[in-house]
């Protein structure tokens, strides 16, 4: 018994020894940086720091630019300084603070370089992504600190800085280069996409409607009498554009609104005057215009600002849209009347509700602005 006790407290030292070993053997505090591959795999929401090589700015889902770099705001990584494949691309978003760093149009050289990016594995640009990142590091071991929480999360600024001091057409033309090739929706992906840009602040079930002002469950959308609907404030007639993927599903001229107003707005062009409509109470139609209610008459001219800039027909399947001081425009690729656009631009100023759909679409969908919900001086230096 007594070699037995022994040999038990023997047994008990040595484990208590190697316990103690194991408690003050160093452990390493940094995980292994995953590849490109293993990010693209893993878009699971985590925190993970990821290693590649720049290869170019991503403008789109498919989209990855190597030279004439719009912005700081984006790059992309992969396993190989080579990658043209951006399937094989993760795409990170640069937080505001690290933008003059790692921003590819102010550091352009920067293209082929490694870099290690911490950040949250979540899609951007509707592909695997990295965003809410707090660090990157070069390979020589450079590393830059966390975001400020209380940084603007859209540098307003920033985003416009190559248009200060142009006016006229020159403005025009650049703000044209900086909304441009923005990420384009599905017209079924827009459906979602309205419950968020147009929620009731004051009820996340509902969304408010454009023209009625009406606040109505976000489950009513579809084509019954009391529902909601798509409705492209640039009618999707000037221009024959429908609904297909650009103009036709773009955001910053698509509101929920009622089927029936929506109806009889039709295609119609702005203007003022005629007979208030029974359901739309203060807003006015007739046979060639229509008026929406007070409340949102500068909502709708800067939507329409937006649609002037943004389409120029400089790209394939793309229509070169105007505006101009007629109405029955029918399927030309106008739309009027500047001159009341440009009357309710003043009388009606941007709003709260405004600017969050502005930066809700920018953030979450299209990663593009409208520039007149930002600077609503800017629609005369164009059209004044």
């Amino acid at each position: 018994m007594r070699l037995y006790a022994l040999c038990k407290k023997t047994w008990v030292m040595s484990l208590l020894v190697f316990a103690l070993a194991v408690s003050l053997t160093p452990v390493s505090q940094a995980a292994a940086s995953l590849s490109v591959s293993q990010a693209l795999e893993n878009q699971n929401n985590s925190v993970q720091a990821v290693k590649g090589y720049v290869v170019g700015q991503p403008t789109g889902t498919s989209t990855v630019i190597t030279s004439n770099y719009p912005n700081d705001y984006a790059l992309a990584l992969a396993d190989s300084a080579n990658e043209t494949n951006t399937d094989k691309m993760v795409y990170v978003q640069i937080p505001s603070n690290l933008r003059s760093t790692f921003g590819l149009q102010s550091h352009s050289e920067l293209k082929g370089k490694s870099l290690t990016v911490t950040g949250t594995l979540t899609p951007y640009f509707s592909h695997p992504g990295i965003k809410s990142v707090t660090s990157i590091s070069t390979e020589t071991g450079g590393t830059d600190p966390t975001p400020d929480p209380t940084e603007p999360t859209v540098p307003v600024e920033d985003y416009y800085r190559t248009a200060a001091g142009k006016t006229g057409n020159t403005l025009k033309t650049e703000l044209h280069n900086i909304i441009d090739h923005h990420t384009e929706l599905s017209y079924s992906a827009v459906w979602e996409a309205l419950k968020k840009t147009d929620e009731d602040p004051a009820n996340a079930n509902n969304v408010i409607l454009l023209y009625t002002g009406r606040s109505q469950a976000k489950s009513t959308n579809g084509g019954g009498v009391d529902d909601w609907n798509r409705e492209h404030v640039w009618a999707k007639s000037h221009g024959d554009f429908g609904t297909a993927m650009g103009p036709g599903t773009d955001l910053h001229h698509l509101r929920p609104t009622d089927v029936s107003v929506n109806g009889t707005r039709g295609n119609l062009d702005f203007d003022n005057g005629g007979t208030e409509h029974s359901e739309a109470l203060g807003n006015y139609f007739d046979s060639d215009s229509w008026e929406p209610r007070d409340e949102v008459k500068g909502d709708v001219a800067r939507m329409l600002f937006y649609m002037a800039v943004r389409y120029e027909g400089d790209v394939s399947d793309e229509p070169d849209l105007e505006l101009n001081n007629a109405v029955n425009n029918g399927a030309a690729p106008y739309h009027g009347k500047l001159s009341v656009l440009l009357q309710w631009n003043a009388q009606d100023p941007v709003d709260d509700r405004e600017r969050r759909r502005n930066d809700i679409i920018y953030s979450d969908y299209q990663h593009n602005r409208n520039p007149f919900i930002d600077h609503p001086e800017w629609v005369n230096e164009i059209w004044n």
